[in-house]
């Protein structure tokens, strides 16, 4: 076997990985036809330090990769942390967020073209070949911009993007009228799109991101010169399979969930509902909190944000405890008739739906929401409208009055979820498989001649 291989064999049993042989063999193997080289990923993002969901899913997916003995670099904008990830190269540009930078003029163009960031990554991928190195794409809109992106592809590396957001079809990222609280059907980039104000913050900054978007699919080719997306659903893989190229492939890969297995909750003990999101209107608070005082139950609103004080105000009945630790989240929850998701926006996954299977609580969820995805509707949970208070008021109202039906779900929704849990592992296991066929996709040439990859299985 080559020594390369042999490395990489080595060190995933060094680190004690809970891979099975099975996977294990089958990797090597592909590994050993396609090249004598180890693999190495370069993983992109904007954020060394957690801002939010999509840089916990690109540090945790890297030092899951480090972990079963692949060579991994980060490279992302901001300075480097003073506790780097274990077993991962971090490579940062010393940036702040473009919206963070003090000058205006400076800040904009940061955003639109990161000239800096891009010379940055070309001095990197200048040690690296081609031909085993994979440069995955986490968030590139805060920090890197898509010069980093046309980077990437004129060195010639193969490069798969998560789809995290919207941002690769949508200048605001959200699919989402921010100003008229609903889901916008423009065409992005259209004179309607262009010419309307939709976005959570100015007017002027509307513009400004559509210029960026601009700036992106032109001279970044994002995303017409990518052939590799990883969607984290099916419900946002159908929003964004019209904006993605033509020959493009797409990959079901669930973001990595770190929890330990646990009996689960005594839903039918409990009488909280229990709702954790960001204090924002599109999150679906308003719904929630007016639909438990139709149907005359205990609601707890978990989260942080510009509502916050109105919405205390407003509610004096319902239980605001602000921010939470993830460690009070799973509390909170535990206590939990059932978790409450009324997004009014796409989303793209909803974690917090799995986290609350993994402990048994059945969640009612909105279908406007890819959150929607995770529950079997009258089995794991309930579905309703988006935006619906009376529809939302009843599902509450049954599960309030049928203990037994509750508890029924959350076994259900714990037993489904257990069955085949997102970790770390199985999710590093998913990503080598996509890299695999990314990499003798680049080595043909071409997209069209790999054969079919299996996307969204």
């Amino acid at each position: 076997m080559p020594s390369g291989i042999a490395r990489i064999c080595n060190d995933a049993r060094a680190a004690k990985t809970r891979f099975d042989v099975r996977h294990r063999v089958e990797h090597c193997t592909r590994a050993k036809v396609a090249s004598s080289k180890p693999l190495r990923v370069v993983v992109v993002n904007d954020h060394v330090v957690p801002d939010g969901g999509a840089d916990m899913v690109a540090l945790r997916s890297a030092q899951g990769l480090a972990g079963a003995g692949i060579d991994v670099t980060l490279f992302a904008g901001g300075r480097l942390p003073p506790a780097p990830p274990a077993g991962v190269r971090l490579v940062c540009t010393g940036q702040v967020d473009a919206i963070a930078n003090p000058g205006r003029l400076s800040a904009a163009l940061q955003g639109v073209w990161n000239v800096a960031a891009a010379r940055m990554l070309r001095q990197v991928l200048s040690g690296f070949d081609p031909g085993n190195t994979v440069v995955h794409l986490h968030s590139w809109t805060k920090s890197l911009s898509g010069s980093v992106v046309r980077a990437t592809l004129d060195a010639g590396f193969p490069v798969v993007l998560t789809l995290h957001d919207y941002f690769s079809a949508c200048p605001n990222g959200a699919l989402f009228d921010f100003q008229r609280n609903r889901s916008c059907l423009r065409t992005p980039l259209s004179w309607d799109c262009v010419s309307t104000h939709c976005d959570s913050r100015s007017r002027a900054f509307k513009s400004y991101r559509v210029v960026r978007h601009l700036a992106q699919q032109t001279l970044g080719g994002l995303p017409g010169r990518i052939g590799h997306f990883i969607v984290v659903s099916r419900f946002s893989q159908a929003l964004l399979q019209p904006f993605l190229p033509a020959q493009a492939h797409s990959h079901l890969v669930r973001n990595p969930i770190d929890l330990t297995h646990q009996p689960a909750s005594d839903v039918a003990a409990n009488q909280l509902f229990v709702m954790v999101a960001r204090m924002l209107a599109p999150k679906g608070q308003e719904i929630f909190l007016e639909a438990c005082e139709r149907a005359q139950v205990e609601a707890v609103c978990i989260g942080d944000g510009p509502q916050l004080q109105a919405w205390r105000a407003r509610f004096p009945r319902a239980v605001f405890p602000g921010a939470q630790s993830r460690a009070e989240v799973s509390d909170a929850m535990r206590q939990a008739r059932a978790l409450v998701m009324p997004s009014l926006w796409y989303e793209t996954q909803g974690l917090v739906v799995d986290e609350a299977a993994a402990l048994g609580v059945p969640t009612i969820v909105a279908t406007t929401c890819a959150g929607s995805e995770s529950v079997v509707d009258g089995e794991t949970g309930l579905h309703v409208p988006g935006g619906d208070v009376a529809a939302l008021a009843t599902a509450l109202r049954r599960l309030a009055d049928n203990p037994a039906e509750a508890a029924r779900m959350g076994r259900a929704a714990h037993q489904r979820f257990w069955a085949d849990p997102p970790s770390l592992d199985n999710h590093a296991r998913r990503l080598l498989e996509v890299y695999d066929l990314v990499l003798r996709s680049h080595r043909a040439g071409a997209t069209a001649r790999l054969p079919a990859p299996g996307a969204l299985r």
